[in-house]
């Protein structure tokens, strides 16, 4: 819902692409400079309450968002900023409450909790685009509103989650251990071949970001059509997440991995090419349940192939890469989209995807062996 409505309310305000891609720039910046720190803290203290703390501070930044949009006073500038505040929070909220799960969980049953997790998740995404849409009809305030309340129902329920397990002892802050979740993935070659190839290949592809221009210029539609279309790749996730839940990709997971970010590939070429609702929402669908596999298929080896009391750093580090790849993205389809148009820079993106996946194949061969059971 969040999503939707600052696309929508900062492309009305401003009508520049490039403005789009500042929103994802605006959300990397801070991962990108806090990665050392938020790894730190998901490790040495309570992975429940920094989420909480994450959530309740999400809250009063999109509050914020509320009260400038209903005083009038929220601008270009006033957005970018708020977004900054936000991605903020999610950088500590993302590695501690990744690094939680297997807390709660064997590790054997790790691919299906994880699908599990994402199927939740992939339903809030097809209903809070569509109902953000909606809802901006009414205004943004409302969407601001209804989005700040639910920041503070989620910090309650994760608060309720009981993690009976002792934390791990708080080793010495030097900085051998700041630099430590660095240190493992180098050390570790399908590691760093899994994650830099979900950063070129996703940063290439961030479709998505485009969605604003796509909706009013390309298609005719208005925000109910944007919710539509920002549902659309969630509907394909959650399909696919619902498969994984009952079967779990184990066996021949590289293979899997290569031939879902083809797929991510080509759907983001046919959604460039397409002039019609119907084609960019079927295009958008195969788009998220492509992405969704290949997701699962790397948090579920991160996971299991780090110990617990790394976790949070590891998983710092991959968040950047993941922040990067995604919020980047956006910034560089943004950028590419106000260079060479929208159509152009998607193409372009999904190009680029197909010979990122080709290049690994090569460079990464242990990608093309590994197992997840």
């Amino acid at each position: 819902m969040q999503n939707v409505a600052v696309g929508w309310q900062l492309y009305s305000l401003t009508g520049s692409a490039l403005d789009l891609g500042l929103v994802g720039l605006a959300q990397f910046v801070p991962t990108a400079v806090l990665t050392l720190v938020v790894g730190q803290v998901a490790d040495r203290y309570d992975r429940r309450r920094v989420v909480v703390v994450c959530h309740v501070a999400e809250a009063g930044a999109t509050a914020a968002l509320a009260l400038g949009s209903l005083g009038g006073w929220l601008g270009r500038d006033g957005i970018l900023a708020i977004v900054v505040m936000l991605g903020a929070a999610r950088a500590f909220d993302n590695p501690a409450r990744s690094a939680l799960v297997p807390r709660l969980v064997g590790l054997t049953l790790l691919p299906r909790a994880i699908a599990s997790m994402t199927s939740a998740g992939q339903s809030a995404r097809i209903v809070g685009p569509a109902l953000g849409g909606a809802l901006y009809g009414l205004g943004p305030v409302t969407v601001y509103g209804t989005v700040a309340g639910l920041y503070l129902v989620s910090a309650a329920l994760i608060g309720l989650v009981a993690d009976g397990r002792p934390a791990p002892p708080r080793e010495e802050l030097t900085a051998a251990s700041l630099f430590s979740g660095v240190a493992f993935i180098l050390r570790r070659r399908l590691l760093l071949g899994l994650m830099s190839l979900d950063l070129f290949a996703v940063l290439l592809g961030g479709a998505t970001a485009l969605l604003p221009i796509y909706a009013r210029d390309i298609l005719g539609t208005g925000p109910g059509g944007l919710g539509l279309l920002r549902a659309a790749p969630a509907v394909g996730a959650l399909a696919m997440s619902l498969l994984l839940a009952r079967r779990p990709v184990e066996r021949n997971a590289g293979p899997v991995l290569f031939g879902s970010i083809l797929v991510f590939g080509l759907a983001t070429i046919v959604f460039g090419l397409a002039t019609n609702l119907s084609l960019s929402l079927a295009a958008l669908t195969v788009l998220g349940a492509s992405d969704l596999l290949s997701m699962i298929i790397r948090q579920s080896l991160v996971q299991i192939r780090t110990p617990d009391a790394m976790r949070g750093r590891v998983g710092a580090v991959h968040s950047l890469f993941t922040g990067t790849s995604n919020q980047l993205g956006d910034f560089e389809s943004g950028l590419l989209a106000e260079l060479f148009g929208a159509v152009s820079a998607v193409l372009i993106g999904g190009v680029g995807t197909i010979v990122v996946v080709g290049v690994w194949i090569y460079r990464f061969p242990e990608l093309r062996r590994f197992n997840l059971a």
